[in-house]
């Protein structure tokens, strides 16, 4: 009879435990062509399409080694990638490091850090005959404008308006939020705000957010009251700025990175890559009240098994959970993919997985779901360890079944 409930003990634990259990696969490894003509170094994570397969960019490689955009196409036999563009480190860019979007009629858009005129591109992808056309709509000229298009991307709205953020110049040289509007002669660009670097924040490497009122939020990476960074929003029409909150640097939080924020409910979510209880970043939540916006840490990474230092933001899966990616720390040191499941007692923090280096290292890139509930995104190192980076590897596009 003990033995019995021994073994019955032995099976529930074990079923417990594959309950959290997560598959990671590697669905490309980058520099697997010679001169890493496919691409190597992903910092953004990637886009689905509605037909599955998935879009995103690498930092370098590609033809001319000055970074490509690349697609991921789905079959029963697996994944194909192939270049839809290879950067020539001209007037065309070069280092696209931000994720792509979307518009309404299947066009590719995103940004590239350098090249133009120096300053960087905004570019767009138009389908056409199976294959894809490539032009840029702005070159920025690093004053007033507006100088490096951040790592957050752009977004768009129901209008086919882009927005997004540069890292620096602007009018106090601390970076800018812009818009780019469609018209019949081509695109007209426009500085929304150009960020002071003071209490109303600076140099923002996320992108910005839209509301369903066609407001717009994101953070900086320095600024707000501290100079620990902030968290700002842009009123639709007038275009004023606010600042929401003002990290402190201490359990709070400290220098929002990449990802830009995720609104539900009314309320704002993101990641900070320092501070917390031990320093190794946190994800927060701010909520409104008519008294203002309050933020609560949601998770302090321990820089253990959980990982440290979220560079991506998080997003809601299907059941209400957050889900995100630590860049650093994790079991071996590579970063790692975590849940935040919300219980009646606070937020449960998962490490679904921990990157080992083959599969993976360092994951930069936010988390994308497809309808299944499988998670997507990249890492900037690991894979093909015989690639061209031998000692880190050039990137993987990875996937997480929870």
């Amino acid at each position: 009879m003990k033995s019995k409930t021994v073994a019955l003990l032995t099976l529930v634990l074990l079923l417990a435990t594959s309950a959290w259990a997560s598959t990671e696969t590697a669905l490309y490894k980058f520099c697997s062509q010679q001169y890493c003509t496919d691409g190597a170094m992903p910092t953004a994570g990637v886009i689905f399409d509605k037909a599955g397969n998935l879009y995103g960019t690498t930092m370098i490689g590609g033809s001319n080694m000055d970074g490509a955009v690349f697609e991921l196409k789905h079959s029963k036999s697996g994944w194909t990638e192939s270049v839809l563009y290879s950067f020539t480190g001209g007037d065309d860019g070069t280092n696209p490091i931000g994720p792509l979007v979307f518009d309404k009629a299947g066009n590719l858009y995103g940004t590239a850090d350098g090249g133009g005129s120096g300053y960087g591109t905004v570019f767009e992808l138009k389908p056409s005959s199976g294959s894809w056309t490539f032009n840029v709509i702005y070159t920025f000229q690093g004053g007033d404008d507006g100088a490096s298009p951040a790592y957050g991307g752009l977004v768009v709205d129901k209008s086919g308006n882009l927005y997004g953020t540069t890292e620096m110049g602007g009018a106090n040289g601390s970076g800018t939020v812009f818009e780019l509007t469609p018209g019949k002669s081509g695109w007209t660009k426009s500085t929304l705000y150009s960020f002071a670097g003071g209490s109303d924040a600076g140099y923002p490497l996320t992108g910005v957010t839209l509301d369903e009122a066609g407001d717009l939020y994101g953070a900086t990476v320095s600024g707000g009251s501290y100079g620990e960074g902030a968290v700002f929003e842009l009123e639709h029409k007038s275009w004023t700025e606010s600042v929401l909150y003002s990290f402190t640097g201490g359990s709070d939080g400290a220098y929002p990175e990449f990802g830009a924020v995720t609104i539900k409910a009314g309320n704002i979510y993101g990641t900070a890559a320092g501070g917390g209880a031990d320093s190794l970043g946190v994800v927060y939540e701010l909520k409104y009240s008519k008294s203002g916006w309050t933020e609560s840490v949601l998770y302090s990474f321990t820089g253990g098994t959980d990982g440290g230092e979220p560079f991506a933001g998080v997003a809601f899966n299907k059941a209400g959970d957050l889900a995100g990616a630590a860049a650093y720390y994790g079991k071996d040191s590579y970063g790692s993919v975590f849940e935040l499941a919300k219980k009646k007692a606070g937020w449960k923090e998962n490490t679904l997985y921990d990157f080992t280096g083959s599969d993976g290292m360092y994951p930069y890139g936010g988390i994308v779901f497809d309808p299944k509930g499988n998670w997507y995104s990249t890492t900037y190192y690991g894979g093909n360890l015989d690639c061209d980076n031998p000692h880190y590897g050039c990137g993987v596009v990875y996937e997480v079944k929870p």
